[in-house]
């Protein structure tokens, strides 16, 4: 069930771009030398289709080949090596096997030269701007809530008796048998974050004493900002199990940007064998992602002298942004309730 939006303190005559942008940027990761830089490409070119205002940072590890980093450079991106960040050793058996090399995103939590980011999977591609995501208010860390329905849940007490937070009213959680309902728990493949070094030693110094889960980093992102995560409406991550699992909360002409995480799913890989991959919606969406890779309009163009880098946000430069639009798409019938930002709409 799409959760509510709790206006506060809207100003009707919205407000205009400051001549100076906070230094902002959206943050992927990358790993190895396998075919995902299509993924961070197709992203790339979805940020510059969405006239974002900002940079998109991609955190490679050592072993991405100079060859894909030269490709993300000619496409914009800026490439930015880390180390590996490895969970202590143990017999855990993650959800998939290369989970494991998930944990290496807590390295961006030290790009502190950005006030604000959102990180975004390399399987993920942004379809409408969602620069106003950045004027969140501080302090928190926005994502959206994940579904608990597919297999890969299979070792979780919230699939064994069906609860899932996306309709809790469906099947409650048993509060006089296993007590109060887990913490409301997000998807990591999209969030809105603020680097911050004390926070970046802090997640590095408990990742030594917390033992590995099958989720990985996800599931520790979730215990260590369990206190501050505020959800945002699945518009922001479509995860494509949603389509099937819960069409009832989907709105996909709204969607903003969609997450093409589930089994067959991501475009460059697709064949439409998998279970659900056959469904119109998916090949739609997959047709949609190819649109913006092939189009070579979207190809980055270096700017004709330094500086000359125009933001545009929700159309000409230094336009006024009206927040109505943004609160409209937000206030869905629901329970969780989020704050506001500014819109681009």
């Amino acid at each position: 069930m799409a959760p509510e939006l709790v206006p506060t303190n809207l100003a009707k005559s919205g407000f205009t771009i400051p001549a100076t942008l906070p230094i902002r940027a959206y943050v992927t990761f990358l790993a190895g030398n396998g075919d995902y830089v299509k993924g961070v490409v197709g992203l790339a070119k979805g940020l510059r289709k969405v006239k974002t205002a900002y940079p998109l940072v991609v955190a490679v590890l050592p072993d991405v080949p100079q060859e894909h980093r030269r490709i993300l450079e000619s496409q914009g991106c800026i490439v930015r090596e880390i180390e590996p960040v490895y969970p202590p050793e143990n017999q855990t058996q993650f959800a998939m096997a290369y989970y494991v090399i998930n944990y290496s995103k807590l390295r961006i939590w030290e790009f502190v030269e950005y006030s604000k980011m959102i990180y975004l999977d390399g399987d993920i591609q942004v379809y409408d701007n969602i620069d106003h995501l950045f004027d969140l208010p501080d302090g928190h860390f926005y994502a959206v809530m994940d579904c608990f329905c597919e297999k890969t849940w299979s070792h979780t007490q919230q699939y064994r008796i069906g609860y899932c937070q996306q309709c809790p009213e469906k099947v409650q959680w048993p509060t006089s048998e296993l007590g109060p309902p887990p913490s409301l728990y997000f998807n990591a493949g999209m969030f809105v974050f603020e680097p911050d070094l004390e926070t970046y030693h802090d997640l590095l110094n408990t990742l030594k004493v917390t033992p590995p889960t099958p989720f990985a980093e996800q599931d520790y992102l979730n215990m260590f900002f369990r206190k501050i995560y505020k959800p945002i409406p699945l518009a922001y991550n479509l995860v494509l199990a949603m389509l099937w699992r819960h069409p009832e909360n989907v709105e996909l002409d709204k969607v903003k940007v969609v997450h093409y995480c589930a089994a067959g799913s991501k475009p460059w890989r697709y064949t439409g064998k998998e279970e659900n991959m056959e469904r119109e919606d998916i090949k739609m969406l997959v047709k949609k992602w190819w649109d913006i890779y092939n189009d070579t309009s979207l190809d980055y163009k270096k700017p004709s002298a330094p500086g000359a880098r125009t933001a545009v946000v929700g159309g000409a430069e230094g336009e006024g942004m009206n927040m109505q639009p943004f609160i409209e798409a937000l206030s869905e019938a629901g329970v969780v309730q989020y704050v506001t930002a500014p819109s681009a709409a």
